[in-house]
């Protein structure tokens, strides 16, 4: 009796909840490729004419998930430990709800096991980045559906490592949105409006006491390492934070070489009553540290600048979201002259209405512009390029769904 009443008291204190989204849409995409160059008449020399091939549009219609927010499983649980001391755990896992075909059988969405107290949060797992939070708050439209700004696409389709030519984004930074293996360090609640978090993400690389033993392979010594941090304040209205984040994305050990993506952002919001306004600065350097300067050159770092301009509007149970992106990428001229840096930007429109607390119906439209040969899109499938010649162009959306939370 008295071990049953012990459990009685120590179930009383733990807490476990099941939670959720199931988000669908009905989908559209469709982007535009552009044959630029003019037709060329044959000449008496007789050399072969050339006639403009016009456009291609690569388009697609789809059921889709997480056009409002992201579907997902998860379960959450904490256990007072007295004291003002708490342990928890988070686990939750993306599901596709479309077709089916994924369900619990991740939890990469987040994996963490914490302990809180007085002296702030410290958590291990894996979790968001630092800076990746700063894209997503503090965008109408959350980083989800067609409506996402174009800070979140540049960086989440991410650079090329190879110093690849094309500007879809910035591939290979695999911690650009959550960082695995982490150590996490959160600020207290009570600072007076004041936030914060630190994180170190382990590249879980084997490491020989003799060098000369390290294996001759890519990636196998420095890559998958994150360090970030993330500090703010919000009181009230105001919300505003500034963020800093080093992804190591790969290493070469014996050409004595490191690429790395090291993203600052700065990002706000101010709720006004009748709108919120959302505004977001962002800078991306892929960058190649080397330990000798290669004989052949360099290979050119990748800048990536972007900005966001946003605004919710409720009206009566339903709200409006509006926003406007713009990214650039500059190339390092030095050691890559360019005639024209490739640049984007978006104009997203959306609507959500709620039907209650935790279900909404949502309709959005969005379109990206591309210049200079960037290449992004609001979602769907890629720009034509199965023959060559043809330029990146526009890129149209549209979402109409249910969200359902629980």
């Amino acid at each position: 009796m008295a071990l049953a009443g012990g459990a009685g008291v120590a179930s009383a204190q733990s807490s476990v909840t099941l939670f959720g989204v199931v988000d669908a849409s009905i989908s559209s995409y469709s982007s535009s490729s552009q044959d630029r160059r003019p037709t060329v008449l044959a000449n008496q020399l007789g050399v072969p004419a050339y006639t403009n091939r016009g456009s291609v549009r690569a388009s697609k219609t789809a059921l889709s998930n997480s056009g409002y927010n992201t579907s997902r499983l998860g379960f959450r649980g904490t256990e007072d430990l007295g004291g003002g001391l708490a342990a928890s755990f988070w686990l939750e896992a993306p599901i596709s709800n479309d077709d089916g075909a994924t369900g619990v059988a991740t939890f990469k969405r987040r994996s963490t096991v914490s302990l809180s107290g007085g002296f702030g949060e410290v958590r291990l797992g894996r979790d968001y980045t630092p800076t990746f939070w700063n894209d997503t708050v503090f965008d109408p439209f959350g980083t989800n559906g067609v409506g996402s700004n174009l800070i979140n696409t540049a960086n989440g389709f991410n650079v090329n490592t190879a110093g690849a030519k094309d500007s879809g984004g910035f591939a290979g930074n695999q911690n650009y949105d959550r960082a695995s293996n982490s150590i996490g360090y959160f600020l207290p609640p009570n600072l007076g409006g004041f936030y914060g978090q630190v994180m170190y993400g382990f590249s879980e690389q084997t490491k020989y006491d003799r060098g000369v033993f390290t294996p001759d392979a890519a990636n196998n010594s420095r890559a998958g390492r994150y360090i970030g941090g993330r500090f703010g304040y919000a009181n009230g209205p105001l919300d505003m934070a500034i963020a800093y984040g080093n992804s190591t994305v790969g290493d070469q050990y014996y050409a004595g070489i490191t690429d790395s993506v090291k993203t600052f952002n700065l990002g706000a919001s101010y709720d006004f009553g009748p709108a919120k306004l959302f505004g977001e600065l962002s800078r991306a350097k892929n960058s190649r540290d080397y330990e000798v300067t290669p004989i052949s050159g360099e290979r050119p770092d990748v800048d990536l600048k972007g900005y966001l301009l946003g605004v919710s509007v409720p009206v009566g149970a339903g709200l409006i979201n509006a926003s406007y992106s713009a990214v650039k990428y500059n190339y390092n001229t030095a050691v890559e002259p360019r005639a024209a840096d490739p640049k984007a930007n978006k104009l997203a429109l959306g609507y959500v209405y709620n039907l209650s607390k935790r279900t909404a119906l949502y309709t959005a439209v969005a379109r990206v512009s591309n210049k200079n040969g960037a290449a992004l899109t609001v979602g769907g499938p890629a720009f034509y390029s199965a023959m060559p010649g043809f330029t990146p162009k526009t890129s149209t959306g549209y979402d109409f769904g249910i969200r359902h939370a629980f």
